[in-house]
């Protein structure tokens, strides 16, 4: 014959078990918008640096055109002359 007896404090653990598994879906869920909002500030940076590397091609494609096209600057004195006056 079993010898059962209703434990007393089953509500109580009971409810303890309900708090703690809201509690650890409310993380869940908090973990997941965090999730998504990281995926997001990713991908806007990802556009911002395809847009970056586009404007440094432009920057390069101007600054280092073909020298032909350009007229020679003119020599500058060296750090080492004398100075005259």
């Amino acid at each position: 014959m079993l010898n059962w007896r209703r434990d007393p404090d089953h509500e109580r653990k009971l409810a303890l078990i309900e708090t703690s598994i809201a509690f650890y879906e409310q993380r869940i869920q908090d973990s997941e918008r965090r999730t998504k909002q990281i995926e997001s500030e990713i991908a806007q940076l990802r556009e911002q640096n395809a847009r970056g590397r586009e404007l440094l091609a432009s920057m390069h494609a101007l600054c280092l055109e073909d020298d032909s096209s350009s007229t020679p600057a003119p020599p500058t004195p060296s750090a080492t002359a004398p100075f005259s006056p």
